[in-house]
């Protein structure tokens, strides 16, 4: 019976996660949870799972978590960060699943990395930010990364049918977001809600965000250059509304290779847990008769921006993709909160990176400062208005 330990178990992943345990009791044990300030449903999880552990964002939840549970059911109760890396390296689990949002979540990815787990990845923004640091400490500790994001857990899953040296292209799909066939002028007046409601799947407001500026695309293209170790001139992207390939391979006999599946994260959850191993699943099967058809289309690069600075900030390497990341985050909030439109979310993300020469990295604290150098720049850009 596998251990695991949940990084997010109060969001979407972590309850689909649950979902998948739920079903296989004789396979996985939970040992450890963390969550954010949802001290309901946490206080739910945990007299369901009787973690050893659990962390939340801070003392005030921790206080109302305590405040909820019965002496007997309460576990050892950390806060902050420091308990997020806790929990990824202290319960003794051997499976972690890292699913807190945002440059947030890479503190205990790193920690769970550190301690030798395998690492089932949700959190891309943490290969997106800290990708050389990362796949180093992988190597030195013999942990391992497995992805849980659908599209490369798919080249995951393809990948099994040949060898790294016989890869030709990596193509990631997109379903091209509730705005796939708007021009410029059409997103000039977008509201929130019409960017949250994405067409295929059901996701938090951020990454919603994401897939609707086609950032979400971005950064999974600068993930898997670390996650596969490729140059991102071998990763293309291909718009597929139908969102039923989920990525696929393309080798250098000319064979393609498909992960096809329905629109359920438990998939590449259960995939990830149950890794080398394929369990059985309780979801109903995918009817491809029922699908009918399959369409695929190039990416709108002049309209979503974000897709090419993506790429750009790759390119760039050093503390670029982490200045990236950070002025997104900025920028997507500030567009929730009604202060920057839509189309500017683009153009505060190019703004701040031009406004900051590319530094080296060879730590996480390196990575931090430059995180935090962006934010402080997106912000003052958006305070300027």
């Amino acid at each position: 019976m596998k251990k695991v330990a949940i990084l997010g178990s109060t969001g979407s992943i972590g309850r689909n996660t649950l979902d998948v345990i739920r079903q296989h009791p004789d396979a996985f044990e939970v040992v450890a949870l963390a969550a954010g300030r949802d001290v309901e449903r946490l206080t739910e999880q945990v007299r369901r799972w009787r973690p050893k552990i659990v962390s939340v964002a801070s003392g005030e939840a921790a206080s109302a978590l305590a405040a909820r549970l019965r002496p007997e059911e309460r576990p050892a109760i950390e806060v902050g960060s420091e308990g997020a890396a806790t929990v990824a390296a202290g319960a003794g689990a051997e499976v972690v699943v890292a699913a807190i949002v945002g440059a947030a979540g890479l503190i205990p990815t790193f920690a769970a990395v550190q301690a030798g787990c395998l690492v089932a990845l949700a959190n891309k923004e943490s290969l997106v930010i800290a990708g050389e640091v990362l796949v180093k400490a992988v190597r030195e500790s013999g942990a391992r990364i497995l992805p849980v994001d659908s599209e490369h857990n798919a080249i995951h899953q393809c990948l099994r049918a040949g060898r790294a040296d016989e890869i030709k292209r990596l193509l990631l799909t997109a379903s091209g977001g509730p705005f796939r066939t708007a021009t410029r002028q059409d997103l000039l007046h977008v509201t929130p809600k019409e960017a949250l409601a994405h067409p295929t799947w059901i996701m938090g407001k951020k990454i919603s965000i994401d897939s609707a500026t086609l950032m979400n695309k971005g950064l999974e293209v600068i993930e898997a250059t670390h996650l596969f170790n490729v140059p991102a001139q071998m990763v293309d992207v291909v718009v597929h509304p139908q969102s039923i390939v989920h990525s696929m391979v393309e080798f250098i006999d000319g064979s393609t290779m498909a992960q096809l599946g329905s629109h359920d994260m438990r998939h590449a959850i259960q995939y990830a847990l149950s890794w080398p191993e394929r369990r059985h699943a309780s979801s109903a099967p995918m009817n491809l008769l029922d699908i009918g058809q399959l369409t695929f289309e190039a990416p709108n690069t002049e309209v979503f921006r974000c897709l090419s600075l993506a790429y750009q900030a790759v390119e760039s390497g050093g503390d670029t993709p982490a200045r990236l990341n950070a002025a997104n985050e900025i920028a997507v909030e500030a567009f929730l909160q009604g202060r920057i439109a839509f189309l500017e979310i683009a153009e505060i993300i190019e703004a701040t990176l031009a406004n900051d020469p590319v530094r080296s990295v060879a730590t996480v604290e390196d990575i931090l400062e430059g995180d935090r150098r962006a934010r402080e720049a997106a912000a003052k850009l958006i305070a300027r208005g």
